[in-house]
Formats: structure tokens, sequence, C-alpha cells
């Protein structure tokens, strides 16, 4: 662990609170989120928000990328089967996806942001993994396998959630607090 720190989630420690995500973008959100969880926690604080842009679908997706199409309470297979649906016959598949990532400790904000481009498949590569089905049809340019398919080390190194999060530690570990 980076910094001699230890990291709990939400469930470690018993915070079952929802942050409702009203920002105007990914960083307003991933700011929030953390702020929000530190002030109840009583800890320093990471947190997230991402999405996917499509260019088929222009401004559909983004902010509201798990509450689109078949909704946010769909299964994941049930809001991948609506969204590959959708995407029948688009010849533009190009896409990418988009990470904030926050740290929020007494007196310090650091919020960043990362994306990594790639292009929708037209079918599942490999079985859809609980959270992030898009990661089953998600190929990134340059890559021979979708996200799903990568192992943890590769998907970190290359997705833009991984890519947010490194941006968070280099901050900590150049003297950040």
């Amino acid at each position: 662990m980076p910094l001699g720190a230890a990291f709990a989630s939400l469930k470690d420690l018993g915070i079952g609170a929802d942050f409702p995500e009203v920002g105007r973008n990914f960083e307003e959100n991933a700011l929030g989120k953390a702020k929000f969880y530190a002030e109840i926690s009583g800890i320093p604080t990471v947190a997230d928000d991402s999405g996917i842009f499509v260019e088929a679908l222009a401004d559909e997706l983004g902010l509201k990328t798990r509450r689109w199409g078949a909704g946010e309470k769909a299964s994941d297979e049930e809001w991948l089967r609506y969204f590959l649906e959708r995407m029948q016959g688009e010849a533009n598949r190009a896409a990418k996806f988009v990470c904030a990532a926050a740290y929020v400790a007494p007196g310090v904000e650091v919020v960043t942001l990362s994306e990594t481009e790639g292009l929708i498949l037209e079918e599942l590569q490999v079985p859809v993994k609980a959270g992030i089905p898009l990661s089953s049809v998600f190929l990134a340019h340059g890559q021979e396998k979708v996200f799903a398919a990568m192992s943890e080390e590769e998907k970190n190194a290359l997705s833009h959630r991984g890519k947010a999060f490194e941006k968070i530690l280099n901050h900590l570990l150049n003297g950040g607090k």
C-alpha cells in the first residue's frame, strides 16, 4: 500500500449513504462525492465519477451513462443488451471513457481527469463483469483485447480510471497531503 496507507471501502466503514450526482461534469461529481464521504467518515477520501461518450450517440451518454437507456435499475446484461441494440447499424463506433478522480483531506482537494479512446465492438468479447458492462465490448486503441479480458494490472495501466487514480497517487507521492 502506498504511503503506508490502509484503504477501506464505504461498506467496510458501514456507510450506506448515497451521494446525489448532480454535478455539471465528472469533476464536480467526483469532488462532491469525496467531500461528502470524507465528512461522514472523518478520514481522507478518494472518489471518482466516470462515463462513456460514443460518437454515434452524440450527447446521449456521458454524465448519465448508467442512467441512460435501460436505466440504472437494469441489470448489467439488460443495460448492455439495450446499448448494443441501440448501436446496431452504426458505422461510427468511436468512443472514449472519461474518469475524474478526487482526493479530499483536511486542507487538500485534488481532482484529476483522464480518458481512454477506443471503439465499441458489435458483440460481447467476454462475459460481462459486474458493474462494468461496457468493458466487455470496449476495445481501446492499440489493444487486442477488451478491458474485461485484461488482467487487473493491464487494465489499470490503460484505463481512464486507472490513469486518473495514478495521477492522484503521483500527487501524493510528490509532496501532496
